[in-house]
C-alpha cells in the first residue's frame, strides 16, 4: 500500500481520534484516509462514504483488510442523501477532505450535507474539513443551524 500523501497525513494526524470512536468520512475516494483512520482504532469503526460507485469499488479493494477486521465500512452514497443505516450511528467525529458541499464551493449542497450530518452526530460530535492548518472544524451551532435546531 503507497503511503499517506504529505497533505493526507497531516490532515489525518490532525483529526482528534480515539481508539473507540465512531467516524464518517465524506468523500472517502480510494479510501487512503478511511484506511489511515482505521488503522488508529481498536473498538471504534470508520463508515467511509462516495458518491462515485468507481471510488466506492476501489476503497473496497484497497482496505480489504481493514473492512475484513470490521474497523472500516465503505458504501455508495451522496452526503447529502446520507441516512445512517441501523447500527452505523451515531457519529462521535466526521470528516471530510476536498469535498465540495463542505468546503464552500457548493453552498446549498453544504447546507443539505450538514442537515444530514445534525441528525448522524452524538451530541459532542464534532465535524472536520480541510481548508484550516491543516483542518477546520466546523462549529457545532453551523451544523445544528442547518438542520433548523
Amino acid at each position: 500500500m503507497a503511503p499517506l500523501s504529505p497533505r493526507l497525513a497531516a490532515a489525518v494526524d490532525a483529526l482528534p481520534l480515539e481508539p473507540h470512536l465512531r467516524v464518517l468520512e465524506i468523500g472517502c475516494g480510494p479510501g487512503a484516509a478511511a484506511r489511515a483512520v482505521a488503522a488508529r482504532l481498536v473498538t471504534g469503526h470508520v463508515l467511509a462514504i462516495d458518491r462515485s460507485a468507481t471510488a466506492v469499488e476501489q476503497a473496497c479493494r484497497t482496505c480489504a483488510a481493514e473492512i475484513a477486521s470490521g474497523r472500516l465500512t465503505v458504501r455508495q452514497c451522496a452526503a447529502e442523501d446520507f441516512v445512517p443505516e441501523p447500527g452505523e450511528g451515531p457519529f462521535d467525529l466526521v470528516f471530510a477532505f476536498r469535498v465540495g458541499a463542505l468546503d464552500g464551493r457548493h453552498p446549498e449542497a453544504g447546507r443539505r450535507v450538514l442537515a444530514r450530518l445534525a441528525a448522524a452526530l452524538t451530541p459532542t460530535g464534532r465535524v472536520f474539513v480541510d481548508g484550516g492548518d491543516p483542518l477546520r472544524e466546523l462549529a457545532r451551532e453551523t451544523v445544528g443551524r442547518a438542520s433548523g435546531s
